[in-house]
């Protein structure tokens, strides 16, 4: 699409095609009630660039449909490259993309020349009115009157206190065929936890090594249902949680629901968490997924192991096998991400921020990913785009003045972040060679 995204995305879904198409809509095959909820914007100077925006804004309005969608893309001018960042994202991205163009020698003239002529764009306000389904509000769900099986797995760690709370929001769920399976990895097993307290269909077992992705993958083993809700034991949700995810299924037709997550702590609620789109992740806490998906690609990637991003690999290995996995607003969780238990315990939370001044930067299994699907060139942009900002806490990871002073930061320290990204893209060197570690189900 537009080239100047591999700067910026370099490791976005959507930036790989799903078997051999991508997921952006050609203008002149969408509906007409879709078109006309689209801009068109007459400043680009061709006509692909123009049909380019509004494929863009589609899919990320909120596009769903089954449109034709492109398998590759015509060279877009530097101008209108430029034209496009303006419109769609903050002024500093303008200005990074610009200092790597003429970094990599490209044209100085031409880079310069487009992005003053971009300079007095102002970002669009677009995501302010998405793509409507007004179907939504009264479609009866043929897959909920069905009535299948749902198995909700949840892994635990030392985390009683809130899984207490988990549990009760699950009796009190409105749909009410499902199981569920705990994984508890805790120091001090507690049987008595479960005894007869709650009126669930309820499967505990009890796992001694302290692994997030064996324990995910062996409650799917476990489980009965024909679909497989993942959560967290930290997580709080409503009443309607597990049918919303059913009757979004039912809705689009999809083999994924990704439930939207509202975090107590870290970024800002995005924009696009508001309204239904074609996913371009997958939270393990909270999404409902068809049980034929595991069956045709597998299980969990067991690389991911004490690591992070785990989750962001199945769902990348879902859209590449071409599983149509939807956003979902209305099947939320409040993810409390409390300072103990968990992954905290088992290695690295965050992927970016290690633990020790000496740990390596990112976590290795975040490069294992990045360069296992997009290669090594988009690996390193992605680390220039993300490594800089990450020397600040992850309490300020929304604040972008702290992100400013993050970059200049890790300037002054430049030989530490190197050590640490060399070391992590070493190790990530070494889980490449050993290959996947994924287990059919």
């Amino acid at each position: 699409m537009f080239e100047f995204l591999k700067y910026i995305q370099p490791t976005h879904y959507f930036a790989l095609p799903s078997k051999t198409v991508y997921v952006f809509p050609k203008y002149t095959k969408l509906p007409v009630e879709v078109k006309n909820q689209l801009q068109s914007d007459e400043n680009y100077t061709s006509e692909n660039a123009k049909l380019y925006d509004l494929s863009w804004q589609a899919l990320q309005l909120g596009y769903i449909g089954k449109a034709e969608t492109y398998s590759s893309f015509e060279n877009i001018s530097v101008n209108d490259n430029y034209y496009f960042l303006r419109k769609y994202f903050s002024a500093f991205w303008s200005v990074y993309v610009l200092m790597i163009r003429v970094l990599s020698f490209k044209n100085p003239i031409k880079e310069f020349k487009g992005f003053y002529k971009s300079k007095n764009i102002k970002r669009t306000q677009y995501l302010k009115k998405p793509i409507s389904y007004d179907d939504w509000v009264t479609f009866e769900s043929s897959l909920i009157e069905n009535n299948p099986k749902v198995s909700v797995i949840i892994p635990t760690l030392n985390r009683y206190k809130y899984l207490q709370d988990v549990l009760k929001d699950l009796e009190q769920q409105v749909y009410s065929n499902f199981e569920v399976i705990v994984i508890d990895q805790s120091d001090a097993f507690k049987a008595s936890f479960y005894d007869n307290t709650y009126d669930l269909d309820i499967t505990v077992e009890y796992q001694k090594e302290k692994a997030l992705w064996l324990a995910r993958n062996r409650a799917i083993q476990l489980s009965k249902g024909d679909l497989i809700l993942l959560f967290d034991d930290d997580s709080r949700v409503e009443p309607n949680w597990i049918s919303n995810h059913l009757k979004c299924i039912d809705f689009f037709n999809a083999d994924i629901s990704s439930g939207v997550s509202l975090s107590v702590v870290g970024d800002k609620i995005p924009d696009n968490y508001s309204f239904f789109r074609r996913s371009d992740q997958l939270d393990t806490g909270n999404v409902l997924v068809k049980k034929e998906v595991f069956k045709d690609i597998g299980l969990f990637d067991r690389q991911f192991e004490k690591q992070r991003m785990g989750d962001g690999e199945f769902g990348l290995r879902a859209h590449k096998n071409g599983f149509l996995n939807v956003s979902n607003p209305y099947a939320k969780r409040v993810h409390l991400k409390v300072g103990s238990g968990g992954l905290r315990e088992m290695g690295s939370w965050d992927a970016f921020r290690p633990r020790n001044v000496f740990a390596p930067r990112p976590i290795p299994s975040v490069l294992y990913l990045y360069r296992k699907y997009y290669g090594n060139n988009r690996a390193k942009l992605e680390l220039m785009r993300t490594v800089p900002s990450s020397v600040m806490p992850y309490k300020f990871k929304g604040n972008k003045a702290l992100k400013v002073v993050g970059v200049f930061f890790s300037i002054l320290i430049l030989p530490l972040i190197l050590f640490q990204v060399l070391k992590s893209w070493r190790l990530a060197s070494v889980k490449l060679n050993q290959g996947s570690k994924i287990e059919q189900l």
